[in-house]
């Protein structure tokens, strides 16, 4: 019997392990073995020590446990039973083996909603919000059996707009298909992949012509990057060896303070990473763990009005925004005809195929929406008309409105 502990990324296969272990919210049961461990995350000695001290005592001989740093400030109760738990999870898996043939599973992980719920919940949660019916039954059934008071946190979302577009997540997903993302106080860093490392630029844009103390504008714009790139590590989930241009600093004091941040900042990055102190030429050295394959989205095409030589917005975004607008025209509005002003490139991407797009959005708004080329658009932009020609204004309006 194996497990699988890591994902296929790339060329490379799953890794799997002979070393079994199944993960609870505060403890890891690991089958075969009489050691308990600590996290390391865990500082206080006496804590520790009342930890070994409480699950030696209550775990079953050949089990070892590696305690969470979530345990930390539990309960007796509490870890009693996320370890039944986990054990009973051992004993149906061992049920299945006997009755199993090669390759079946008889462990599986718990849903991802679920899982995601286990690693992350804390007392700083006040509310989960869910938008659809089946995950909300399972977030509420699974918090129900660890954390019954917490149960009345979970939320359905019943909004009009969608639910990432309302919390402004939205957003955040976009700022993941580019290259250049801006910071707040002026500056850009720029995020590059190649096969052997990523690289990470740090700019200060127009800000440095504005400012006569060169050196003191460095240091602010690149303490301000240090958060966005640790940020920008976790939702891309990079991996590998990272490297990170900061903006030239003469002072050793500055450049301590930016390596300093860089570590606060990765803190509570839950993928083991080392940060290197910054070298002489301003280069930033992180490794962190590779798990599972980074978010590294194509979202450039090849323009079909330049010859080739430049890029836009790839088809696929472009319609997806498209798409998320006709929708509110169709039925938040209420529109009955519908005409798209839209380039000709726009056009073929809609209506290609026996069942296009068009047709499809047909049986999901029962409207004929008709298409209308119009070469004086830019590429990647388009306007709604109504029966008239004139144009139909897109509105949206808040929740809190």
């Amino acid at each position: 019997m194996v497990q699988v502990v890591k994902e296929p990324i790339s060329t490379k296969g799953p890794r799997l392990s002979c070393e079994l272990s199944i993960a609870g919210r505060y403890l890891v049961l690991v089958p075969f073995s009489d050691t308990v461990n600590v996290s390391k995350k865990i500082r206080s000695a006496d804590e520790r020590k009342r930890l070994v001290r409480l699950i030696t005592s209550i775990k079953p001989s050949n089990f070892g446990v590696i305690i969470r740093t979530v345990a930390e400030g539990q309960s007796v109760t509490e870890l009693d039973k996320d370890l039944r738990n986990l054990l009973s999870t051992w004993e149906d898996g061992m049920k299945k083996l006997a009755k199993a043939k090669g390759r079946d599973k008889v462990i599986g992980e718990m849903s991802m909603a679920s899982s995601i719920i286990r690693d992350l919940l804390n007392e700083s949660f006040d509310a989960i919000t869910v938008e659809d019916e089946l995950i909300y039954d399972q977030i509420r059934s699974y918090i129900r059996s660890i954390a019954p008071e917490k149960e009345k946190i979970v939320k359905l979302y019943n909004g009009k707009a969608k639910l990432f577009e309302n919390f402004g997540i939205e957003k955040q997903i976009k700022s993941l298909f580019g290259q250049t993302i801006s910071l707040p106080q002026g500056g850009y860093v720029i995020i590059e992949h190649t096969e052997a490392l990523h690289v990470i630029d740090v700019n200060s844009g127009n800000k440095s012509n504005q400012e006569s103390d060169q050196e003191n504008t460095a240091l602010k714009t690149n303490l301000v990057s240090v958060k966005e790139i640790a940020r920008q590590l976790r939702l891309r989930d990079m991996g590998g060896i990272i490297v990170v241009d900061f903006i030239d600093m003469k002072k050793a004091d500055n450049k301590k303070a930016i390596y300093d941040a860089m570590r606060e900042a990765m803190k509570d990055d839950r993928s083991k990473h080392t940060v290197l102190p910054l070298t002489k030429f301003g280069l930033m050295q992180i490794t962190r763990q590779r798990v599972r394959p980074e978010v590294n989205i194509v979202t450039k095409e090849t323009c079909p009005s330049c010859g080739g030589t430049g890029k836009i917005q790839a088809s696929i975004l472009v319609a997806d925004k498209l798409e998320k607008d006709l929708e509110h025209i169709a039925t938040i509005q209420n529109v009955s005809n519908i005409h798209i002003g839209l380039h000709p490139y726009l056009y073929a991407y809609f209506t290609h195929g026996i069942i296009s797009q068009r047709v499809r959005w047909f049986f999901k708004y029962f409207k004929w929406v008709r298409l209308i080329k119009d070469s004086s658009l830019p590429v990647t932009e388009y306007k709604f008309l109504d029966e008239s020609g004139e144009e139909i204004e897109l509105q949206v309006k808040s929740e809190t409105e």
